[in-house]
């Protein structure tokens, strides 16, 4: 059996939803006039509570003429970072100040503070109960200290150093005293835990410092004592004095080296010349002899007086003559001086190089001397870097002690921060704000009563339409073929099914007010149309025929009878069989009977009951007052409340029900869904509709869905409910008679048969 989609079958009627708030108006305003007057009535009788705020900066308060001496090439920049004001947040809200500010100002003598001090007879009714803990069995202090933190309020300015201290109370005078003295107790707090910093950094440098003192003083008698132990004695530039002696003899060596090989190479210079016949006049050593220079003088004189004479007498002339031979003499006279200029500057040579081995060795020996004292002088500077270590820490220590002394001597503390802003004694309170409570409560209350609104509109199915799907196209009509009737000798009676002579009163349904009410109940179940009567004919053991009735003609439609129609809906795995009874409620025994045997069958089998008489589910509940189709149409009943047992099968029954027809059509359009609900939950479905038409049964039929048309006998009525049917899209349409069914012989154990 398949199972069709409840999705597929239904939309959401958006027209129908929002209509509903139309509707249901009453009952919102109502509800909305409710919440908002009781929000009103709170803000107005609620105690009113009064907030002030108190500023503190954190910056530091030390001037530049009182700062330490260590510290007075620092710029003022600031002291705490984001993590150090929210310290410096926790340190203003904890309980050691808190205790200080309440014992200031006696908050635990309050009763806002205190609740023990003044109990309702509620308050101590629910201590008494147990729901609600005795504030008596609490210290009084922790009570106080409970309260404080709840109306206590402190944060950090957003990119400041400022911390805000709010506070919230009954009496405004006391909202703005509490955080005034949380300010004050935090900044005497920090006052005295830079006093207690200093009297213990006072405490410590003293012992320190004498100690150091006596450290300093030995490690210099250290130093003095290697310096005399090692005769390290101390030249120029704080250096030892062979170090210096070895600088000055390598100065001295190197300047004699430097004239030996000047002298030398004047020397080779005037060899070359005086043994290649050169001129003289190039060596400097040469030009710098006063004898040669007055040689020179003279040699020019004689050339010049030559050049004259020449002029005027020969060369072989014995004055020209006498003048050359003085010429060549004086050559020779320069010649020999520039000798003796040579031999010097040997001499010369020879004496630096005597020197300048005197100074090679006077430099040896003081390399070693040097050596060692260099060694000796690691060990003095190590000695004396510890005793510079230990004077400089002196000095510190003996700066701090004085700086601490000082400030400790003359109460001088400055805390790094300050009151900003002290606070306001506020004139309004900020709780209860009567317009904002009063616009919520009617915001909130008009919302949530259209959300259930909405919601309960939406659950009940009532916003529900079918979707919509494709139709059936019209089919062409079909002759019925002519029914031959056989004759009869008298007309016969018409034979009531067995199950319908159960003697139970019949309660018919109230006919609608006018044409306007009918209208959707007519159109939601057009089947729920009042039925003549029809007059039971009960059978009793005291009471015997003394006729015999005629047997009635078989009519010639292709009917099949009560055991065929089972037979066809087991074997098709149909879900779904839609009874149409064109004859009223008599023929609506073919339902009753079809759902029994497939019940006995083994199948879960339900009937519901679409007939505006009841028809088909009195016979199987023996009274027409259970709830049913209609109440649950009219949302007052749930499906366990409207499914029912039969009394004479294992069949289940929703009956007509109780509710008042015209309110539960209003809601007809829920019907495939509960269509698809019974199918999910039975096997098979069977739906008695009495007499309606295609259109009636439409929004019953879905996927394995049989529709049959119940008949007691042939005649133009019967003929007709079908060709229309089969015109209107029902071609496979099934013409079935409860006629000559005999109920079972063998009921269910403690069950009474339907004709019993």
């Amino acid at each position: 059996m398949s199972v069709q989609s409840a999705a597929a079958d239904v939309d959401v009627d958006l027209r129908q939803l929002f209509a509903s708030l139309a509707r249901n108006w009453l009952r919102i305003v109502l509800v909305v006039l409710l919440a908002t007057g009781l929000a009103f009535a709170f803000a107005s009788l609620a105690t009113r509570h009064y907030k002030a705020e108190t500023q503190v900066e954190i910056a530091p308060r030390e001037s530049i003429y009182t700062r330490p001496a260590s510290n007075n090439n620092d710029t003022d920049k600031p002291i705490l970072d984001e993590q150090g004001v929210a310290t410096q947040v926790q340190i203003i809200s904890s309980n050691e100040i808190l205790k200080q500010v309440s014992q200031k100002l006696g908050l635990e003598k309050l009763p806002e503070f205190n609740e023990a001090l003044d109990m309702s007879a509620l308050s101590r009714a629910l201590v008494l109960v147990g729901l609600k803990s005795d504030p008596m069995e609490i210290p009084t202090e922790e009570r106080v200290l409970k309260k404080m933190h709840e109306k206590l309020n402190v944060y950090g300015v957003e990119k400041t150093r400022i911390i805000a201290i709010e506070f919230s109370s009954e009496d405004p005078k006391l909202a703005a005293a509490i955080p005034d003295a949380i300010a004050a107790a935090y900044i005497a707090g920090q006052g005295a835990a830079k006093l207690e910093s200093n009297s213990a950094a006072a405490d410590f440098l003293a012992p320190e410092i004498a100690d150091l003192q006596r450290q300093v003083k030995d490690a210099e008698a250290k130093v003095a004592a290697y310096r005399a132990q090692s005769d390290l004695l101390m030249g120029g530039n704080n250096s030892v004095l062979a170090t210096q002696q070895l600088s000055e003899l390598s100065s001295e060596l190197s300047k004699v080296r430097a004239n030996r090989a000047a002298a030398e190479a004047t020397a080779d210079g005037v060899r070359r010349a005086l043994q290649n016949g050169g001129s003289l006049d190039a060596v400097p050593e040469v030009l710098s002899s006063d004898l040669i220079q007055r040689l020179r003088e003279r040699q020019v004189e004689l050339r010049s007086n030559i050049a004259d004479l020449s002029t005027t007498l020969l060369g072989n002339h014995p004055r020209i003559r006498a003048l050359k031979s003085q010429l060549s003499d004086l050559d020779a006279q320069i010649r020999s001086e520039a000798q003796k200029i040579m031999k010097g500057l040997l001499m010369q040579a020879e004496t630096a190089k005597a020197r300048e081995n005197q100074l090679v060795a006077d430099v040896n020996t003081l390399k070693a001397a040097s050596a060692q004292a260099g060694e000796q002088q690691v060990d003095l500077d190590a000695l004396q870097r510890d005793a510079t270590a230990k004077r400089q820490q002196l000095e510190l220590y003996l700066t701090n002690y004085r700086e601490a002394a000082s400030r400790q001597d003359r109460n001088y503390l400055p805390v790094d921060a300050r009151i900003a802003s002290k606070a306001s004694v506020p004139s309004e309170a900020y709780f209860p704000n009567v317009g904002p409570i009063v616009g919520a409560a009617f915001a909130a209350s008009l919302l949530i009563m259209a959300i259930v609104t909405l919601l309960r509109e939406l659950f009940s199915g009532r916003a529900m339409r079918p979707a919509s799907g494709s139709r059936f196209e019209r089919i062409d009509e079909v002759a019925m073929p002519h029914v031959a009737q056989a004759p009869v000798a008298k007309p016969f009676l018409r034979q009531e099914p067995a199950v319908l002579q159960d003697p139970v009163v019949r309660q018919e349904l109230p006919e609608p007010a006018d044409e306007a009410d009918a209208e959707p109940y007519a159109a939601a179940m057009p089947a729920m149309v009042e039925a003549p009567d029809v007059v039971a004919m009960p059978a009793t053991a005291a009471t015997e025929q003394t006729a015999v009735e005629p047997e009635p003609a078989r009519s010639t439609l292709g009917e099949i009878d009560i055991e065929k129609a089972a037979e066809k809906l087991i074997s098709s795995g149909a879900a779904r069989a839609i009874f149409v009874s064109p004859e009223g409620d008599e023929a609506a025994a073919s339902a009753i009977l079809v759902a029994r045997e497939v019940a006995d069958a083994g199948l879960r089998v339900l009937l519901l009951d679409l007939t505006a008489s009841g028809a088909a589910s009195r016979p199987m509940l023996d009274s027409g007052l259970f709830p049913g189709i209609t109440n649950l149409l009219a949302s007052e009943a749930q499906f366990s409340d409207v499914i029912h047992a039969d009394l004479y099968s294992d069949c289940h029954v929703i009956p007509v029900g109780t509710a008042d027809p015209v309110r539960a059509m209003r809601a007809a359009d829920r019907l495939p869904i509960i269509m698809q609900s019974l199918t999910t939950a039975y096997d098979l479905v069977l739906v008695e509709c009495g007499p309606a038409d295609a259109q009636g049964i439409g929004r019953l039929t879905g996927d394995a869905t049989e529709v049959f048309l119940s008949m007691l006998e042939a005649d133009d009525e019967v003929t007709q409910a079908a060709v229309k049917l089969i015109e209107n899209g029902y071609p496979d349409l099934t013409l079935v008679t409860p006629l000559g069914h005999e109920p079972p012989g063998n009921p269910v154990p403690g069950r009474r048969t339907a004709a019993a």
